[in-house]
């Protein structure tokens, strides 16, 4: 039997690093309507889970930005319940740069899908995102979309958040 050991440092298990639009989440302060992004991924790996990044395009108004994690149904597109959050301080000065969430250290499994949502409370922030066009659509999940009048939102193929999830895997 071979013995299993965990990996000492994260690395990242899935990425889309492409960013050439933005997704924009949070509201404007004459607006009342919250608006939210998120993104579902098939795990290729298996391990513990450190942290998922985010890449911030342009922050207008910083403030709270929360990620949550889910398990997620691509057949019925419904979200399980919550694995585990993470909220960072965002400041009108992280233009250009990864959000690292630092999450609660669950196990995640192979071949599951999950899927993470990213909300900002009195904030106002673009994320990065890559859309396709015409060319294939990314085939390791849906980018999704929603606000606060539309809570169950819109799944996207051709459009995916620029995202890095890490792990800690076994060798």
């Amino acid at each position: 039997m071979e013995t299993m050991k965990k990996s000492s440092h994260p690395h990242p298990v899935i990425s889309q690093a492409t960013n050439n639009s933005t997704h924009w989440i949070g509201h404007l302060q004459t607006d009342p309507t919250d608006h939210f992004a998120g993104q579902t991924f098939n795990c290729p790996s298996e391990g513990q889970l450190d942290n998922i990044q985010l890449f911030s395009s342009a922050v207008q108004n910083g403030g709270e930005v929360t990620v949550t994690l889910h398990e997620f149904d691509p057949a019925t597109k419904n979200w399980g319940p919550l694995i585990g959050s993470s909220t960072l301080e965002v400041n009108k000065g992280d233009n250009g740069k990864w959000l690292r969430f630092g999450l609660p250290p669950v196990y995640l499994h192979k071949d599951i899908t999950y899927g993470f949502r990213v909300q900002a409370k009195n904030a106002m922030i673009a994320l990065g995102e890559a859309a396709t066009g015409t060319k294939q659509p990314f085939t390791f999940g849906h980018e999704w979309s929603g606000d606060s009048t539309n809570q169950r939102g819109y799944y996207y193929s051709y459009f995916s958040l620029a995202f890095k999830v890490e792990l800690c895997t076994h060798n």
